[in-house]
């Protein structure tokens, strides 16, 4: 019975999302306020522990909202300084094949808006690109979310993974259990990614295509799979060696530029050229109902354009390399003017929190955003327009985490056994869940979790926020290695991008098919579908057939 209450925060957040629409920001609020009110009546937790436990909460909010911050400037700063626009133009005549350009720009370069900013930019940048490049509106909504998904769990820079890092108690972020982690959540994502790409030329095909037929994609199947090895295998690479921050961003780098030189050569492009036909017969489902406003014209060369993305790319290498030293001197043993500490939150010994604000990827990202403002030679009012856009962008995000937080830390609260006889709230529902299955029932459940999460806040990192922690006591109690089923936890979250109800309403604003969402999610849904039992057969092989046991639980 107290399993089932404890879940009353979450079940009311998914509720009010669903069934009314309400935005994340004022479910999880409300969410929070219910937390408090149950751990207080019923958990019989101190007042002040209550307190204590929001105020860690909101303090490890900083941490994201600083990424989000600085990850959304960037984007908001090359629109308004005509970067994008010359980045867009970059794209046009590589190759006229639609089936090419849609690789190239709807996975290889979404991929790396996904890795660099996240947060819902892929389809804001990828979306109108490929609408200029002679793609119905909503084809080109569907080829963006859907390929926004395998560097979601990986992207701005690593934040729903460093979210699910911070939730978990500090015994068990080893450094160790960081490295499995960052494996078992490229692994699923490298295997299904690397066929990603031929999946969405099916879909672009069978449903857009004048031929209504699979066979345009399969010509140009050697050429998609191409474009997914570039990807997942340089993804899985860095993942296992280099950490999980930069995983997607650096091999959506080297996607990029692999897939743009085939395409200009014809390496493995197919022999005829493919398009949606005339536009007098398209379906009107597929044409934009509103005019979007483009961004910026400019004559800037390429290589200015892109230095932004390409200095985040080096800033990041070199601050995450331990062998270069610098690492060390920011994050694992930072000089104090690098950190920000409060000990010991209203007394309590296990509640403590530190920013490291010198480490975190969205402080480099407002400060190559500053530089960028100089590089690019950019107005006053060009550069108020950015800051303006960033900041009503991010409020509603913000609210949202910093809710969010506060909520999984208040259900989440137990410092060695303070709640006398009682379990936590967390741990209270993990096992009501796991007295319902065992390790194989809840491999086909935890990934469904984590799209649902999404499905219903907009966010991998939402999602995880929600319910990293459940995910891992749950599997412990059955079990199954804690780290599987956080990892099976981020991966759900990432494909539950391209369906969540966020998402779908931000792309068709973006292209000017306000209105249709339900169409574009219900086209998306099978690739969801197909995404999701792949992880879960990936993790079942992992754990019964190969018996793949981590390193760390």
């Amino acid at each position: 019975m107290l399993a089932i209450i404890a879940f009353l925060p979450i079940l009311a957040t998914l509720i009010l999302m669903l069934a009314f629409n309400w935005p994340a920001k004022w479910c999880l609020l409300i969410s929070w306020v219910m937390s408090c009110a149950l751990a207080f009546f019923l958990w019989d937790v101190d007042a002040l522990a209550i307190a204590a436990s929001s105020i860690l909460g909101f303090l490890s909010s900083l941490d994201v909202l600083i990424i989000v911050l600085g990850a959304i400037l960037v984007m908001n700063t090359l629109k308004a300084s005509g970067a994008t626009a010359a980045i867009n133009r970059g794209f046009i005549n590589i190759n006229p094949d639609k089936r090419v350009q849609a690789v190239i720009i709807g996975f290889a370069f979404c991929s790396f808006i996904e890795s660099a900013a996240g947060f819902g930019t892929p389809a804001a940048l990828a979306g109108p690109l490929m609408v200029s490049l002679g793609f119905p509106p909503m084809a080109a909504a569907v080829i963006a979310l859907i390929c926004d998904s395998v560097a979601v769990s990986f992207g701005a820079v690593g934040t729903p993974v460093n979210m699910s890092l911070s939730l978990l108690p500090a015994e068990v972020t080893t450094e160790a259990f960081t490295a499995e982690f960052a494996f078992w959540t490229a692994v699923p994502h490298a295997v299904v990614g690397t066929f990603l790409p031929l999946l969405v030329l099916l879909i672009t095909t069978k449903v857009f295509g004048k031929e209504k037929s699979f066979k345009p994609a399969l010509e140009a199947a050697p050429f998609a799979l191409f474009a997914g090895l570039t990807f997942s295998v340089p993804m899985l690479l860095i993942a296992m060696t280099m950490g999980h921050d930069f995983a997607s961003l650096i091999a959506a780098l080297i996607s990029i530029g692999a897939t743009v030189v085939a395409a200009k050569f014809g390496f493995l492009c197919p022999k005829n050229t493919w398009d949606f036909g005339d536009k007098k017969d398209w379906n009107p489902d597929w044409l934009a109902t509103q005019k979007v406003a483009p961004p910026k014209e400019s004559s800037m060369s390429l290589i200015k354009a892109w230095l932004p993305y390409l200095l985040i790319a080096v800033v990041l290498v070199v601050t995450r390399i331990p062998q270069l030293g610098i690492k060390g001197i920011l994050n694992d043993n930072p000089l104090p003017a690098f950190v920000v500490s409060v000990k010991n939150i209203l007394g309590f010994d296990a509640l403590d929190y530190s920013l490291k604000w010198a480490y975190l990827p969205g402080t480099f990202f407002i400060i190559i955003a500053l530089i960028t403002t100089l590089i690019h030679g950019m107005k006053k009012s060009e550069i108020i327009t950015a800051w303006k856009e960033t900041f009503a962008q991010i409020s509603g995000a913000a609210l949202a985490i910093v809710f969010g937080l506060a909520l999984v830390k208040v259900m989440s609260y137990d410092p060695d056994g303070a709640n006398g006889p009682m379990i936590s709230m967390m741990t209270e529902m993990a096992q009501g869940l796991s007295s319902l299955m065992n390790a194989f029932t809840f491999i086909f459940i935890s990934p469904f979790i984590g799209v649902l999460g999404s499905f219903v806040s907009g966010s991998n990192t939402v999602s995880n926020t929600l319910f990293t922690n459940l995910q891992y006591e749950t599997a412990v109690a059955v079990g199954l290695p804690g780290v599987f089923a956080v990892a099976m936890q981020t991966v759900g979250g990432a494909i539950g991008n391209n369906t969540c109800i966020n998402n779908a309403v931000a792309a068709s604003a973006t292209l000017g098919i306000s209105g249709k969402e339900g169409k574009l999610i219900k086209v998306n849904f099978l690739p969801m579908l197909i995404y999701t039992l792949a992880v879960i057969a990936v993790f079942l092989v992992a754990h019964f057939v190969l018996r793949i046991v981590p390193v760390v639980a």
